[in-house]
């Protein structure tokens, strides 16, 4: 379930309220592959080719909400991530993307 967008209009310019809605346009990516593989970086594509760089497998999500706890929140305490390096895909592998909290996510990401 997503959250209400939370705006207000001021001479025609609307205003999203901070947390109200997904990071948008977010250079660090989960992507869910494949087979089930779940991996976190920084993502760049070339043609149907992708990739995650300063990539980490996500082994255990450690939630309570889900994928997208660590998309919105940040690693969690009980979160295992398995350092990867680049990892290369082909686009047609992707199920799925969720746009990550750059914030939460810079510092981990190295």
């Amino acid at each position: 379930m997503s959250k209400a967008k939370q705006s207000i209009t001021v001479d025609g310019v609307e205003y999203v309220a901070k947390g109200s809605q997904e990071p948008t346009n977010s250079n660090i990516k989960i992507v869910i592959l494949q087979r089930g593989w779940n991996v976190i970086g920084r993502w760049s594509e070339d043609g149907d080719n992708c990739a995650l760089d300063n990539a980490y497998i996500i082994r255990r999500w450690g939630t309570t909400e889900g994928l997208g706890q660590l998309a919105l929140k940040g690693k969690q305490e009980d979160t295992v991530l398995d350092k990867a390096g680049r990892v290369e895909f082909h686009r047609l592998t992707v199920v799925a993307t969720l746009n990550a909290e750059e914030d939460l996510w810079n510092n981990e990401l190295v």
